[in-house]
């Protein structure tokens, strides 16, 4: 599985889903269900935005991605 293993890839199609999460078009509901399809949304969005943000390292067969999640210096006079 090494072998074939591109993270970069795998790292690009979570930034791919992220944005096609955050574009995707609200179907037809209202009242609770709506609100239910936007917090799944936003959660999808977070949890492939965030993979797709991780920095990784293969080392002796494992595959370690690192979530940087402290405050940017961008977000520090928010």
């Amino acid at each position: 599985m090494t072998d074939s293993l591109d993270v970069d890839a795998m790292l690009a199609r979570f930034r791919d889903r992220a944005e096609r999460v955050r574009d995707r078009p609200i179907p037809p509901v209202a009242g609770p269900e709506r609100q239910k399809f936007l917090d799944a949304a936003a959660v999808d969005f977070q949890d492939f935005a965030m993979l797709a943000d991780a920095a990784w390292e293969f080392d002796e067969g494992v595959l370690t991605l690192r979530i940087d999640l402290r405050p940017s210096e961008d977000d520090a006079g928010s």
